[in-house]
């Protein structure tokens, strides 16, 4: 696969291709015109001696000072240097590699004023595998000069590029690294929901809920992502033996069940405007200054103010928030007999003091209430306004809000491998029924990583593989057509021991 770059069109997709899967990259023949074109006005500018934040200027609170021409090349190395103050651990590969991308697009829009060669020494990093490296932290979200400024140095170091005027805080003065972020965590946040859909499902098979919550009635209620998720729970309770009369238990089942379609669909629509929102920034010019081709002038402005995509990244942690509580609340119900109906702790011998899985309700509890601590929103924070002489007064945290969406679906992850672990051992304690043609896949892919534990066994140790084929695997796992009827489960206590 080869994505072309034409400062236009990168999508997620393409993000997660080149960043995690190797993709090679190329730029667009238009794009390089463009860039061409757009070098042309900033030398021009420079030349009639014009004051160019950046270029001609020094930057920040020196912004006064003139930069000699003939000091030009040490100016920007400079600059880099001091900007080198990145701080904790190095960021993995696949983020080193998705903010390359996302500069060369930047680049490749024609709006910095960099020549094509400096577009084309970021590719060649990318398509050559440069091993560079970043600091996690260090950026505020207005613009991410830590991060990038390590990012530059290794790359110029090792292509042994050198730069002219403007080149350097091209380099830097961008939101590159928070796009990047935000990008691969977006994109592990809607496989993530995929998964807790199906988990939801499955927990509906273990606590024999009225399907009644998913009736087509909830048409009234013309949320895109309400309805997206209705259907979907339909499609994986399809054949389910919750459809016929007397399995369901409850008229009405607590609301952590009966408010699956209306929190997940919630979720989804705030994945879909963080989405939308991720477009854009993928795309749109995130420099200071900027050149206009077309008035032939290079602008001041502040691109690199990243506020709507910090702010989509703050409500999708705040969607997923409640979804992982409920998810938490559901094992909990059916852990509790009064609530599932089933021996407390869905023991196997709940006679001889067995309290069979009721400590992953303990688990459970710890992974939710943490995560549910990183939903706080922090694109409101402000920095002192005593930085730079009171010109850098703002910011937007956008790397912290991504970062604390990447953590929370850690987490997300490991709370769902608990929910399906909980939920397929209510299934096997239950009245012997058919699942859905969903959920009896869902079903057996968990026990293809956990398998079910008999009389006088110890909980599962380890859930580790199954938290980890959750962010490894497609959650279509859970919807893809059966070959067969569904199958019937069997009450644990009469199955053999799955290995």
């Amino acid at each position: 696969m080869i994505v072309t770059l034409d400062g236009r069109s990168l999508g997620v997709d393409d993000l997660v291709a080149v960043a995690r899967e190797g993709a090679s990259v190329e730029i667009d023949a238009g794009a390089v015109e463009r860039m061409r074109r757009s070098r042309q006005v900033l030398e021009a500018a420079v030349a009639r001696g014009e004051p160019i934040y950046g270029a001609t200027t020094a930057v920040g609170a020196l912004k006064r000072v003139s930069v000699d021409p003939a000091a030009v090349a040490g100016f920007n190395r400079g600059m880099l240097l001091n900007c080198l103050v990145g701080q904790g651990p190095a960021v993995g590969e696949d983020v080193v590699r998705a903010t390359l991308l996302r500069l060369a697009n930047g680049f490749a829009g024609g709006t910095t004023g960099v020549r094509p060669e400096l577009a084309e020494l970021v590719v060649a990093a990318l398509n050559e595998g440069w091993p560079l490296e970043m600091r996690l932290r260090g950026s505020v979200g207005q613009a991410d000069l830590a991060p990038l400024a390590e990012l530059a140095v290794g790359l110029l170091d090792r292509g042994g590029f050198e730069l002219e005027a403007g080149e350097g805080l091209a380099l830097i003065d961008n939101s590159s690294f928070s796009t990047a972020l935000a990008g691969l965590a977006l994109a592990d946040a809607l496989q993530l929901a995929a998964w807790l859909e199906t988990a939801a499902a499955l927990d509906m098979e273990g606590f024999r809920a009225n399907p009644a919550l998913l009736h087509p009635v909830l048409r009234e209620r013309s949320y895109a992502g309400l309805q997206a998720t209705a259907e979907r729970l339909r499609l994986l309770l399809s054949g389910s033996a919750l459809h016929e009369p007397g399995t369901p238990r409850n008229l009405q089942d607590p609301l952590t069940y009966r408010n699956i379609p209306q929190l997940h669909g919630a979720l989804r629509d705030a994945l879909a405007f963080a989405g939308g929102q991720l477009a854009i920034e993928l795309n749109a010019a995130d420099s200071n200054p900027l050149v206009d081709v077309d008035e032939s002038r290079v602008v001041s402005v502040a691109c690199f103010e990243i506020l709507p995509l910090a702010a989509a990244l703050d409500f999708v942690r705040i969607a997923l928030a409640p979804v992982l509580t409920s998810a938490n609340e559901r094992s909990m119900k059916l852990l509790h007999a009064g609530f599932s109906g089933l021996p407390a702790g869905l023991a196997a011998e709940p006679e001889s003091g067995d309290d069979g899985y009721t400590e992953f309700g303990v688990a459970g509890q710890a992974l939710a209430a943490e995560a549910r601590l990183l939903a706080a929103p922090v694109s409101y924070e402000m920095a002192s306004s005593s930085q730079a002489e009171g010109i850098e007064d703002r910011m937007t945290m956008a790397p912290l809000a991504a970062r604390r969406l990447a953590e929370m679906l850690d987490l997300g992850r490991a709370l769902a491998a608990v929910e399906l672990v909980v939920a397929s051992r209510a299934i096997d304690l239950g009245p012997q029924r058919a699942l859905g043609a969903g959920t009896q896949a869902l079903y057996r892919f968990v026990r293809a990583h956990i398998p079910t534990t008999g009389r006088g066994e110890a909980v599962p140790a380890d859930l580790a593989p199954l938290a980890e084929a959750l962010r490894t695997s497609a959650s279509s796992v859970a919807t893809a057509p059966q070959s067969e009827q569904p199958a019937t489960t069997s009450p644990m206590q009469h199955a053999p021991k799955e290995r």
